[in-house]
């Protein structure tokens, strides 16, 4: 593996943290393991963002910045304040032939159609020309057509829909409080349009709700209000339908110690009338990226993507929601609806092969810990999106999705191993109920020896630098083919015994009857 330049002043700094891994072999056992979860087969699912569906102002690349951006860095308010962090988009193409490729490769899965721009959209349920303004109390404007993509888009690759509601000033009666109106148009035209929504939210991050786009002042009380209104509502339009919330964000790590939320999620699910999810949501990032903030706490920079801390601050903020789910809705399952390397759409290095490492890792944590899914941000825009934003190249992260989805199954097993900082995961095989996959992910700079139990097929990641957007299947570049369509994915036979993982490397091992 050619190590270049700069990734070799990236393992200096590393280094300072001392030494990175003891060269004793790991041995690996995979019969009889206990179960210590299950998961759903949509488990690893993706977001769209409304702002994508919509147009309009998302996170700039950051190869459009300018040194007067980057250095104008400043603490986040309303959506859209600070336009220097933004950048016009127009609406994604949902009927790319690439871009539904690669999707349908993905599923089944779920496409969550939400974000801070869902809070404020208005629908115009007619089939006029778009309005170049939204309505007094909205800031954007849903389209049928823009809307009927995404019914197409999700039948199309087989998605499961889920989405979020309109809950800005001009979804509200005089007194302030939440009204069904803009939601029944849009659930009465899905259904026209023969489409289907598998699960709702009612809004984005309430626990931020004036950046949400929630009345100033907007308080826990009222929250409590607009969810009765709107489960009421839901059990009316689609009553077979389950809610999730609250769906809420930054506590747990995101957010330094002694900064308080506007509002907890304690406050939102202790209000009364007490809201009653089905599905216990909340969202995760490790960090904000360099459009938001370019310094310690907020900011993670790029020498600290491989540590033990950032690779497992994920369940940091699962333990802090599993307080809050067991204390209050404790019954529900609990989805990830949210998370990607950093809040403000990634740092550059989420488009990266470094990033493969956290990405994996937070599965394989999580699904151990029984989250039932989790939804990436996004499929296509900005840099965390597991898709190139204007050419739907996959980067990294979307062919280590590709490689959970087709090889790790739906039960989770004790690897009854502690690797140390090799990341070791059992599940069941996808394909085969029989079977095990064996997902090991090598963060450090050595190559490890693994003793495997029994003879496998290997699917091993490497690339040859870990800030480059190329990865290696076995030493094979993954690429799309010319008609856009994507390569085999076939493993290589691998002996029972010593089997070596090459340094930062990530390995499948496929055990078929086990």
């Amino acid at each position: 593996m050619r190590i270049h330049l700069r990734t070799i002043l990236f393992l200096a700094l590393l280094s300072l943290a001392g030494p990175l891994w003891s060269q004793t072999p790991v041995t690996i056992t995979i019969d009889d393991r206990e179960q210590v979860a299950e998961i759903d087969e949509r488990f690893s699912s993706y977001n769209v963002e409304m702002a994508e569906v919509v147009g309009g102002d998302f996170w700039i690349p950051y190869d459009q910045m300018d040194t007067t951006q980057t250095s104008d860095i400043t603490a986040a308010g309303e959506v859209g304040e600070n336009k220097n962090r933004y950048r016009y988009r127009s609406p994604v193409d949902l009927s790319n032939l690439r871009l539904r490729t690669l999707a349908e490769a993905l599923s089944p899965a779920f496409m969550r159609v939400s974000g801070s721009w869902a809070n404020y959209v208005y629908f115009q349920d007619n089939d006029s020309a778009k309005l170049e303004k939204a309505p007094e109390g909205f800031k954007n404007v849903l389209t049928r057509e823009e809307w009927r993509g995404v019914l197409d888009f999700a039948e199309a690759t087989g998605a499961d829909l889920m989405t979020s509601f309109a809950i800005s000033p001009g979804t509200r009666d005089e007194d302030g409080r939440w009204t069904p109106e803009q939601a029944r148009l849009l659930l009465d035209f899905t259904k026209q349009a023969g489409g289907t929504i598998e699960a709702v939210q009612f809004f984005n991050e309430p626990n931020m709700p004036e950046y949400a786009g929630a009345p100033k002042g907007y308080t826990a009380q009222d929250f409590a209000q607009d969810v009765a209104v709107f489960t009421d509502f839901i059990h009316e339009a689609l009553p077979d339908v389950p809610i999730a919330g609250p769906d809420a964000v930054g506590e747990g790590g995101l957010m330094p110690a002694g900064m308080n939320m506007p509002l907890s999620t304690d406050a939102l699910l202790s209000a009364s009338p007490k809201p009653d999810f089905d599905i216990f949501a909340y969202h995760h990032y490790g960090g904000v990226s360099l459009r938001c903030a370019q310094a310690p706490p907020m900011h993670s920079p790029v020498d600290s993507a491989l540590t033990d801390n950032w690779l497992h601050k994920t369940l940091g903020t699962y333990a802090f929601y599993k307080k809050e789910h067991d204390r209050h809705l404790p019954e529900t399952p609990i989805w990830l609806t949210e998370t990607a390397e950093a809040a403000c759409g990634g740092n550059p290095w989420a488009a990266e092969y470094i990033d493969v490492f956290r990405y994996l890792s937070q599965m394989g944590l999580l699904a151990r810990e029984d989250v039932k899914i989790i939804m990436h941000n996004t499929l296509t825009a900005s840099e965390y999106g597991i898709l190139d934003q204007a050419t739907h190249t996959p980067r990294p992260n979307y062919w280590a999705a590709l490689l959970w989805r087709q090889l790790m199954g739906t039960r989770v097993y004790d690897p009854g191993v502690d690797g140390g900082r090799l990341g070791v995961y059992l599940h069941s095989h996808r394909d085969n109920p029989d079977g095990k996959t064996l997902l090991l992910i090598n963060p450090t700079d050595a190559p490890i020896t693994v003793d495997l139990p029994a003879a496998s097929r290997a699917f091993v990641l490497t690339s040859d630098d870990l800030r480059s957007k190329t990865v290696y299947l076995n030493g094979e570049e993954l690429t799309l083919t010319a008609n856009d369509q994507l390569p085999e994915i076939t493993g290589k036979p691998a002996a029972a015994g010593a089997v070596e993982l090459p340094a930062y490397g990530v390995g499948f091992y496929v055990f078929s009857d086990n």
